[in-house]
């Protein structure tokens, strides 16, 4: 009906819109209380800046539109990162913004999510004490949320990050990785690939063959016309690539065995961070990512929330949008298995570098429609 909204029916008039407006009202209020600025960013971006941030995949999760003079442009898909673009032109060095808006995603056929949803969130740049900032951006939504019926997960980015740079392998082959951290089943795939690497096909030996001796001219000319979108010279670099990987020596098994054992760490903070600890003593490159997790803890328990019993999920956060490179949480609608997260956030440093200039951000967000549902507000 086109009074329904996101997990809300008849909330487009009347009482229904009422309730919505009083519940966005009201989280505003609450991050305006902790020294959030409002801010509202355009509905429309252009899609360049989000392309070259979160890659061509995003065409398929976003509405487009195509304007002869501002040229293609995006429904906004979130709100972070024309958040960080704004506070990125201020020029200031710290800052903390609310928002309240409708973004939109596009949906796999069939499938009966929303494609506008509300979301109102919380975003704050340039604060130097990581460990409290994190704690305080969860906190301030955790209060928002105080009385419905969420469980809160937790997790970090550092660990997986770190990690990949511990490895024993070439650069190309780490940042082949990085591109997938979001995608785990794949990353897991190209992992095993580069400890266990299979034998090439005919085809592609023969390929590798002609590369190494130099008669890749002769081999490619032997294939008969060039058929496809790449041309001779592009083919020619991509088998320089390939040739170059195929001597690139294994990474170390154990290697590999530590980190998918620290990706597989589930349990209440201070268990896992015994659990890390472990595995640091072989992969000391983690140490200082499982330092921060447990200021973060510290910090958290500062709140009256007692930080070390969280969830901790080390690989929780991998299926967002490809932003996050610190801490990571949500909190998940108990009991309501039809319902989103109903709020979720992070640190995204790395974003500020791409726009630009790296500053220190954390922010989150909480969906009032999913939340008015879980609460029985609907009218």
């Amino acid at each position: 009906m086109v009074s329904d909204r996101a997990y809300l029916k008849l909330a487009r008039q009347g009482a229904g819109l009422n309730a919505v407006r009083d519940e966005v009202g009201r989280l505003m209020a609450g991050f305006a209380a902790n020294g959030a600025e409002a801010v509202e960013p355009a509905a429309l971006l252009p899609a360049d800046v989000l392309i070259d941030l979160y890659g061509e995949d995003l065409r398929s999760r976003a509405f487009t539109t195509c304007d002869p003079v501002q040229g293609e442009q995006m429904l906004r898909p979130d709100f972070t990162v024309p958040v960080a673009q704004m506070h990125m032109q201020s020029g200031a060095e710290a800052g903390r913004y609310a928002y309240a808006g409708s973004v939109w995603r596009r949906q796999e056929p069939g499938s009966d999510r929303p494609i506008e949803y509300l979301q109102c969130g919380l975003e704050a740049f340039g604060e130097a004490n990581t460990a409290h900032a994190d704690a305080e951006i969860f906190a301030i939504l955790a209060e928002a949320l105080r009385g419905a019926e969420v469980a809160p997960v937790t997790g970090d980015m550092g660990i997986i990050l770190a990690g990949i740079e511990a490895l024993d392998t070439t650069a190309p082959r780490k940042a082949a990785l990085m591109r997938h951290l979001w995608r785990p089943e794949r990353f897991k795939r190209l992992l095993e690939r580069y400890a266990m690497p299979p034998e090439p096909s005919e085809s592609r030996a023969a390929l590798l063959e002609a590369t190494a001796t130099g008669a890749l001219d002769d081999y490619l000319a032997e294939q008969g016309p060039t058929i496809g979108l790449r041309s001779p010279d592009e083919i020619k670099s991509r088998a320089e690539i390939l040739l170059e990987d195929a001597a690139t020596p294994p990474i170390p098994m154990e290697q590999v065995n530590l980190l998918e054992r620290a990706l597989a760490v589930s349990a209440p903070m201070r268990e896992a961070i015994s659990s890390l600890r472990e595995i640091a003593t072989e992969m000391p490159a983690l140490s200082p990512a499982i330092d921060l997790i447990e200021a973060r803890a510290e910090a958290i328990s500062a709140f009256e929330i007692d930080g070390f019993q969280l969830p901790f999920e080390a690989s929780y956060g991998r299926t967002t949008l490809e932003y996050y490179n610190g801490f990571v949480f949500g909190f998940t609608a108990v009991n309501r298995p039809d319902l989103p997260q109903i709020a979720q956030g992070g640190r995204y440093g790395a974003l500020t570098r791409a726009l630009g200039r790296e500053v220190p951000a954390v922010g989150g967000i909480i969906r009032p429609e999913a939340l008015l549902s879980l609460n029985g507000g609907q009218p």
